[in-house]
C-alpha cells in the first residue's frame, strides 16, 4: 500500500466577511420584525463573522458548484495542474440540483479532464467520507492523485423567503409571530463557503506535507433517530414524513425544505456519542493522546466545547485547551467544508513542525455519524 500525502490545501469564501448585526440584513426578515433567538443563539455559538453567497436582495452571487470549482483552483502549482487530477471526490449538504450530482456538476465548472468522480451527500461528514475515498484510492494505487473538498451554499435555505407562505398562515391559525425554534436555530449558525485538499502518494519536494495516518467513521442511525434533516416533517415516533407525501399547499405551508434540526436531541447526544467513538479509536488504533499537537474539532458552536472537554476528562481522556485549534467564530459553520478550513489554516499558518501530529474530529448531527483521522506534519 502507498502512503498518502495532503500536498496542498486552498480555502475560497465568497463576498466580504458578515457580522452579526448584519446578518438580517441578508436573510431577510420574517413579517418585518426581527428574530427573537438570534441574539441568544450568537451568545452561545460565539460565531462573529460568516460569508454568504448572495447579496442583501437574496440574489445569488455563487452557486455551490462554483464555491467547490474556485477552492479547488487554488490547488494549482508549478507541480499539480488540473489536467492532471485523476480523481475529483467532495460532498456537500446543500448540491445546486438534485440531479446530477454535485460533483458533475464541480467538473463541468473546471472544464478540466475527464476523472473519475465520487459525490457525497449528507451533512458535516460529506467532507470527510470524500476525504476518506480519496485516501484508500490513493492508499490503494488506484490513482496516483485525488482532489478532495467540501462545500456549502447554505444562506439561500436560510433566506426569508423560504418561511413566506407559512408565515402569512400564522395570522390565519392565530399563531404568535414566531418561527419554529427548530428551522430558526440555524438560520443563525451556518455559512458559505468550500474548501479542498490534494492527495498525493509522495510528499512535496519542498515545504511540509500531511500523511494521512489513517481514517476512522462511524454512523449510529441504527440507534438514534434523526435530528438534522430537510425535506420532510418529523413524526410523533421519531420517523420521517418525505417531501413526497406532501400535497403542493402543505410543501410551502410547512416549510417542508426548511433545514432543520431537534436541538433536544442534538444536546443530548452530540457529545456523549462522540466520546465513545474516540475511546473506540483509541484501543483500535493504539492512539496516545499526549502525542497529539494539534486538535482540530469541528464544532457547530462554541457551547459545545466546554462539554466536550468535561466529558473527555470523565473517561480519561485528556486533550488540553491549547491544543484546541478552530475557527469558528471567523467562518462560521460550513458543514462539510468546516474540517478543511481549518487544515488549510493550519497548513499554511508556518506553524507546524515535521514529525507534529493532528487528530481531526467532524461530528454530524444529521443521523448521528463521526468520522476522526491522524496526521502527521513530514
Amino acid at each position: 500500500m502507498n502512503k498518502v500525502y495532503i500536498n496542498a490545501l486552498s480555502k475560497f469564501l465568497p463576498n466580504k466577511p458578515i457580522s452579526n448585526d448584519e446578518m438580517e440584513a441578508y436573510l431577510g426578515l420574517l413579517n418585518d420584525k426581527t428574530s427573537r433567538s438570534r441574539k441568544i443563539v450568537l451568545r452561545n455559538n460565539k460565531i462573529k463573522t460568516r460569508y454568504y453567497a448572495i447579496d442583501k436582495n437574496g440574489i445569488s452571487t455563487h452557486t455551490n458548484a462554483q464555491l467547490s470549482a474556485e477552492a479547488i483552483k487554488g490547488l494549482q502549482s508549478s507541480d499539480f495542474q488540473l489536467s492532471d487530477m485523476e480523481l475529483l471526490s467532495g460532498g456537500t449538504t446543500a448540491p445546486d440540483l438534485l440531479l446530477p450530482s454535485h460533483v458533475t456538476m464541480v467538473q463541468g465548472e473546471l472544464g478540466a479532464s475527464s476523472c473519475e468522480l465520487l459525490s457525497v451527500s449528507g451533512s458535516c461528514n460529506a467532507g470527510m467520507q470524500a476525504l476518506k475515498y480519496a485516501f484508500l484510492s490513493v492508499m490503494a494505487g488506484n490513482t496516483t492523485n485525488a482532489v478532495a473538498f467540501g462545500s456549502e451554499k447554505l444562506s439561500t435555505w436560510m433566506h426569508a423567503k423560504n418561511f413566506k407562505r407559512e408565515s402569512e398562515s400564522w395570522n390565519d391559525l392565530e399563531k404568535k409571530p414566531i418561527l419554529a425554534f427548530e428551522k430558526d436555530f440555524l438560520r443563525w449558525m451556518l455559512s458559505d463557503g468550500s474548501a479542498a485538499a490534494l492527495l498525493e502518494n509522495k510528499p512535496n519536494k519542498n515545504g511540509i506535507s500531511l500523511e494521512i495516518n489513517w481514517i476512522e467513521f462511524k454512523s449510529f442511525a441504527n440507534d438514534l433517530e434523526t435530528c438534522m434533516y430537510a425535506g420532510g416533517e418529523k413524526n410523533d415516533d421519531g420517523s420521517i414524513k418525505p417531501w413526497r407525501d406532501f400535497d403542493e399547499k402543505e410543501l410551502m405551508d410547512k416549510s417542508i425544505f426548511s433545514l432543520k434540526q431537534d436541538v433536544k436531541m442534538l444536546d443530548e447526544h452530540i457529545v456523549k456519542k462522540g466520546t465513545k467513538f474516540l475511546l473506540e479509536v483509541i484501543e483500535k488504533r493504539k492512539l496516545d493522546l499526549k502525542d497529539i499537537a494539534y486538535f482540530l474539532p469541528h464544532i457547530s458552536s462554541y457551547f459545545f466545547q466546554q462539554p466536550m472537554i468535561d466529558d473527555f476528562k470523565k473517561n480519561g481522556l485528556d486533550i488540553p485547551a491549547e491544543k484546541w485549534f478552530t475557527n469558528l467564530s471567523k467562518y462560521g459553520n460550513i458543514g462539510s467544508a468546516s474540517v478543511y478550513l481549518m487544515m488549510e489554516e493550519l497548513f499554511n499558518s508556518g506553524r507546524l513542525v515535521k514529525g507534529e501530529k493532528i487528530l481531526l474530529m467532524v461530528p454530524e448531527s444529521a443521523r448521528f455519524s463521526y468520522a476522526y483521522a491522524l496526521l502527521t506534519v513530514v
